[in-house]
């Protein structure tokens, strides 16, 4: 066959090739999909250590509380006129409400798993004032005041590892588990104090030593609520509907100030029943991790198409230029070499940083695609333009991935410039020419 009839019949095979390259992009869409499932996989198969670790360290700890609680009588009227007493409960938020606490982060490790964990030491102290129960106009000679109980609300009791005393009035009284009436959480430790007409005003406090995991949070109980947290964790991340007063975070940790008014929140100093919103205030600070791994590799793999594309029409540019024929056996292998990128990429990332892993992965690909390109264009040039070609789009996802405000808008420049290459490294292609046979560059 002469090099005219050949040229010929690559020309005339232009716009199949290219129809051959769109089926092999939709099929190379089955091996990305089931890598996207693998990172999927693997991110719950963390999330349920995590949840196992933290089950047996402590859970995420909310501390609802304290709280007063008084009982007393109440008479209903049935539908035949007759008269009956039941017991309500009436409970009491603190006037003043002041936690101090130092957060001692861990790590506890199964397998490849690195599970974050936490020690805090909190004083907690309060200021309550019966006079609600006048507000709630509860007559006094039906409160029950020998019945008068302090609850705190902690989800996991797990996590206690002192038998803390709590001070009522300057006096020590022993805690038991539970919170009595759960009008607020169903899980805690409560003490029955004592409570008298002849006083409005009563002073508590109390040590806990606590025990939980990724993050703990508090309620603005107080009609002034004061939380301070200390901690050498150096990555936080503040969590709830108020954010703290004052910050610092540096290498040695973090210090935060909140201070929330009952102005600020949506439920009242007292209540008599339930109350289904206060847990709706809840805030506090995560253990953050700085770099999740799986979703850096979610986060990339989504780019796996488009890398795909911009990569095998680099290869079908080159093909018409050069009048080189590439069979789409070598598409397909050439696709499912940057498929492999994204596994490597993930099954490093789990032994080591995402920055080494992402540097292995990235190298290792191009220099599997640039020497098969070697091999198939027997070109250098052709081969060294194929590999700088990949480790500008790795580089640049790099870049993408590394970003979270201006992510979008360098990926949107980032194509313009790629298309913009690509039309002006086109310009000249006569492709009406390409599809008769003949063509011009």
């Amino acid at each position: 066959m002469s090099e005219g009839s050949r040229f010929s019949r690559m020309g005339q095979s232009a716009m199949t090739k290219l129809l051959v390259i769109a089926g092999l992009v939709l099929a190379l869409l089955v091996p990305v999909e089931m890598v996207k499932g693998i990172i999927h996989e693997r991110d719950m198969r963390r999330k349920e250590v995590v949840a196992d670790v933290g089950g047996k360290w402590g859970k995420e700890q909310t501390i609802a509380g304290p709280v007063l609680t008084i009982p007393y009588r109440s008479y209903v009227t049935d539908d035949k006129g007759k008269r009956s007493m039941v017991i309500e409960h009436a409970h009491l938020l603190p006037e003043q409400l002041q936690i101090n606490g130092t957060i001692k982060p861990d790590s506890r490790y199964r397998g490849i798993y690195q599970v974050v964990v936490y020690n805090a030491a909190l004083q907690v102290g309060a200021e309550f004032t019966t006079a609600g129960l006048a507000e709630l106009g509860i007559p006094e000679q039906d409160i029950i005041w020998d019945g008068a109980v302090v609850s705190v609300g902690l989800p996991d009791l797990r996590g206690l590892k002192e038998n803390s005393q709590l001070i009522w009035e300057g006096g020590q009284y022993p805690i038991n588990p539970g919170v009595g009436v759960q009008s607020i959480m169903t899980s805690g430790i409560n003490s029955k104090v004592p409570v008298s007409a002849a006083k409005n005003r009563y002073h508590f406090q109390i040590s806990l030593n606590l025990n939980g995991s990724g993050q703990i949070m508090f309620l603005p109980l107080g009609k002034t609520t004061t939380v301070q947290l200390a901690s050498s964790w150096k990555s936080p991340s503040f969590i709830g509907p108020f954010l703290p007063d004052e910050r610092v975070i540096n290498d040695k940790g973090f210090n935060a100030t909140w201070k929330v008014l009952h102005l600020n929140r949506s439920y009242p100093q007292q209540w008599s029943g339930g109350n289904d919103k206060v847990m709706e205030s809840a805030f506090g600070t995560k253990l953050f991790y700085p770099v999740d791994e799986y979703q850096k590799s979610m986060r990339s793999a989504k780019y796996a198409v488009l890398f795909i594309i911009l990569t095998l029409v680099a290869f079908f540019i080159t093909e018409v230029i050069n009048k080189i024929r590439v069979h789409p056996i070598q598409y397909l292998l050439i696709g499912c070499a940057i498929c492999l990128f994204y596994v490597l990429l993930l099954s490093v990332s789990e032994h080591s940083s995402f920055a080494i892993a992402y540097l292995v992965s990235g190298i290792a690909s191009t220099l599997l695609v640039s020497l098969y390109s070697k091999a198939v264009l027997r070109s250098l040039r052709v081969s060294l333009t194929i590999g700088g070609l990949m480790s500008f789009l790795y580089g640049f996802l790099y870049v993408i991935l590394q970003q979270e405000d201006y992510a979008l808008l360098i990926g949107s420049v980032g194509m313009f410039v790629v298309l913009s290459a690509v039309m002006f490294l086109t310009r000249r292609i006569d492709w009406y020419g390409v599809s008769n046979g003949g063509g011009q560059v």
